[in-house]
């Protein structure tokens, strides 16, 4: 149970690259800025009011879906979810990206599922490639100052109550 919560907190927001070049120094905010693949991240995460929060001392694990995993999203989705009458959708979606803790890579286990900070469960898949609600983790285990980013290759969505 304990390893499932861990696991859970893994994030994946940012590429490493030159990012990380020098050590992990940048919170998770600004190792996405840094990348430049996560814009539309960035963006949602200034409407939600949420830039303090993962700034802050952590440790988050971030899944972190790219600005071409937003884009494969119907079209007016994201313009929707970034309008002021929205943000509680907003926040909801992006905190299931979120899961409290440090959660690397070699963490992960097959059917694992992890409790994210919107309240509700992913479930990882490592069968052919690790998975996160059937999004595929295209980079793992970017370290940040407060955590770690793992990019996403789809927007997951929390289930409906």
């Amino acid at each position: 149970m304990l390893r499932r919560t861990y696991l859970a907190l893994t994030a994946a927001t940012l590429m490493a690259g030159p990012a990380l070049a020098g050590g992990h120094s940048k919170d998770i905010v600004d190792t996405a800025v840094d990348a430049g693949s996560f814009e539309t991240l960035v963006a949602a995460v200034q409407a939600a009011d949420l830039v303090e929060t993962l700034k802050g001392d952590g440790p988050f694990t971030v899944f972190a879906p790219t600005d071409e995993a937003f884009a494969a999203l119907p079209e007016g989705t994201v313009e929707s979810l970034l309008m002021p009458e929205n943000k509680d959708q907003l926040t909801a979606i992006l905190t299931y990206h979120v899961v409290p803790g440090k959660v690397m890579s070699g963490d992960l286990s097959d059917g694992m599922m992890a409790t994210t900070v919107n309240g509700k469960e992913v479930t990882i898949g490592t069968e052919g490639g690790v998975t996160v609600d059937g999004a595929n983790v295209v980079t793992a285990d970017i370290e940040a100052s407060n955590g770690v980013i793992h990019v996403i290759d789809g927007v997951i969505l929390p289930p409906e109550d």
